[in-house]
């Protein structure tokens, strides 16, 4: 698309999310930061209420401003302009958009949250409307209920949060029910390596609605045994799990289980970097995996394939990462064997399963912003 002065252009990266998973929507907390690897958008208003977007990697899409979703890549920006507008933010009126990512989709990078987010920076700057900071934590939410309520995706406010309000320079711990926020000091002598399984899933599909029914189910279940009001599964204490046990259903009690232990993994985490112990905030994060795979079931043959090799390798900490049901694997390892390490890694996976995964040196990035 010609730079013309009525076209508007945003950027928002990716996220990985050192610990803390699927905790958001159940009120915990998470350790994201924003990643090097972008999507980028370029809006113009049109004339009338239609929404016209072309992208890179994805088939041209077009739809009335006020149609129903589509369920197609449209549904994203589409969906953030009606929610926008519906907040007084926007002006209902229709727009062309030209989307590129360096994201792989449906990868557990949040590439979802990153086309919400650009398409948001740049149809509000259309409109002439300048984001403060201190207005990104609300548009965070509204791009999460833009994915709630039109992409069909009962999501947290993780990775809305994560690319909108990240640092580069820092990990955030963000406690998900209050969104208070603290930066996380990240050592410079451990990289981080992304696999991606190739196992694609979408939040669409039923796993993910599965567990926050099931979370759902177990913090009814949690209410009724305690005799007390609870907000969300993050409220529950270490202590509390075996007052419940009697009260909930197998799964139920294994979602619980891994929400109170997970909540406790990302300060343990956070601790042990403080001091300095590699070693143990590595642990959190095989621990982490080992939670995810057992008590969320939401792990893949890929993904612990590549975690369990991971450890045979010397990795001071891996785990799967995102919501899981493929999508990639995250890698902590000594920065000067990074190369080394991933070169071994990816023989171990094609020797298994083959094929060559891809793979990635996260670096920081930026959260979303005009360009």
């Amino acid at each position: 698309m010609a730079r013309k002065s009525r076209v508007f252009r945003a950027r928002a990266p990716g996220r990985i999310n050192w610990i803390g998973e699927h905790t958001d929507y159940n009120g915990g907390l998470v350790l994201p930061a924003p990643l090097d690897l972008d999507t980028r958008v370029a809006v113009e208003w049109r004339d009338d209420s239609r929404v016209l977007g072309s992208s890179r990697e994805r088939p041209d899409a077009a739809a009335e401003l006020s149609a129903p979703p589509a369920s197609d890549w449209l549904d994203y920006p589409r969906g953030v302009a009606r929610v926008l507008a519906a907040a007084g933010w926007l002006p209902a009126r229709g727009f062309s958009l030209r989307a590129e990512s360096d994201l792989p989709q449906g990868a557990g990078l949040s590439s979802s949250a990153a086309l919400l987010a650009a398409s948001a920076l740049a149809l509000l700057a259309a409109a002439g409307r300048k984001v403060a900071l201190r207005d990104r934590p609300e548009l965070a939410r509204l791009c999460q209920r833009a994915e709630v309520e039109f992409a069909g995706v009962p999501c947290g406010i993780l990775d809305h949060y994560a690319v909108l309000c990240g640092r580069r320079d820092a990990a955030l711990r963000v406690d998900c029910a209050t969104l208070e926020t603290r930066a996380v000091p990240l050592p410079d002598s451990h990289a981080i390596l992304i696999f991606d399984t190739g196992v694609e899933r979408s939040l669409r599909s039923g796993g993910y609605a599965e567990r926050r029914a099931e979370c759902l189910r177990a913090l009814e279940g949690a209410r009724a045994a305690l005799g007390r009001p609870l907000a969300s599964l993050s409220e529950l204490a270490q202590g509390d799990l075996g007052r419940i046990a009697g009260a909930l259903d197998p799964i139920a009690l294994r979602r619980a289980r891994h929400v109170v232990a997970e909540n406790l993994r990302v300060d343990e985490f956070i601790a042990a970097l403080a001091s300095g112990d590699v070693a143990s905030a590595g642990e959190r994060l095989y621990a982490s995996h080992a939670s995810l795979r057992d008590d969320y079931e939401v792990s893949c043959p890929e993904a612990d394939a590549l975690v369990a090799d991971a450890r045979e390798l010397g990795a001071a900490g891996a785990r799967i990462v995102g919501a899981g049901f493929g999508g990639c694997t995250l890698h902590w390892v000594e920065a000067g064997h990074a190369d080394a390490f991933a070169k071994s890694l990816a023989e171990r996976f094609a020797a298994r399963f083959g094929r060559t995964p891809r793979f990635w040196r996260a670096r920081p990035g930026r959260p979303a912003s005009l360009y």
